[in-house]
């Protein structure tokens, strides 16, 4: 979850104090005017990891400053959290290993989707980009090269292509199985879920089940 102060931050604590026991994988939030404090206030408040928003690491890309980022990452790992870089573009995953960045792990998006340099809606405060997405076949198996070339663990997220893959619910089995197909056993997949019409979790547990060729339980969740 982000590692916003008006949201995020405010809903883990009344969790807690209902006696949850969440451990929580951070993004930084792009949109504050410091990231490091941002970084500081997240592991403060008990993050056990932290990784760099891919947007922002898209754009410090784009304007040749990546080499940034590796300021942000060393903030992280002062702050005794595990240390995790995100991005939509694989040749940012690629610089980082060539330059043996000390990161724990990669948040690794399935399709590119900084071809050219844009921003997330929550930090430029719209969605009206989204609908203009592109997610052509080639992205995945693009990305999946970099993952079974690095021996990081790597969080593998829009795997569904932003619902575009979620017709029905074979086609979200398909997606789940080829994706642990071609990712590395030590590596997790991270998808949105909206459970409002139907059980999206348990949906989810048994594709991802079949997916590593464990056998579902036929009774009923």
């Amino acid at each position: 979850a982000r590692g916003d102060y008006h949201r995020v931050m405010y809903w883990l604590e009344l969790f807690r104090r209902e006696g949850g026991q969440l451990h929580w994988i951070a993004q930084t939030a792009s949109e504050m005017a410091d990231v490091f404090n941002n970084i500081r206030v997240i592991s403060t408040f008990g993050a056990c990891a932290i990784y760099h928003h891919g947007s922002k690491t898209d754009r410090l890309w784009h304007e040749g400053r990546i080499d940034r980022v590796a300021d942000y990452l060393k903030c992280m790992r002062d702050q005794g959290v595990q240390v995790g870089l995100g991005s939509h573009i694989p040749e940012v995953f690629e610089y980082a290993e060539e330059k043996d960045w000390d990161v724990d792990f990669y948040m690794a998006c399935f399709y590119n989707l900084s071809r050219k340099e844009r921003e997330s809606a929550l930090v430029a405060g719209s969605t009206r980009k989204a609908t203009t997405e592109e997610y052509p076949p080639e992205d995945p198996p693009r990305i999946c090269e970099v993952i079974q070339a690095t021996d990081k663990q790597c969080l593998a997220f829009k795997i569904l292509a932003a619902s575009r893959k979620c017709c029905t619910q074979a086609d979200v089995r398909e997606a789940f199985r080829w994706t642990f197909e071609n990712i590395k056993s030590k590596d997790a997949v991270i998808v949105g879920m909206f459970p409002k019409y139907e059980d999206q979790i348990a949906l989810n547990v048994d594709h991802t089940l079949a997916a590593c060729g464990v056998s579902i339980p036929s009774t009923p969740r």
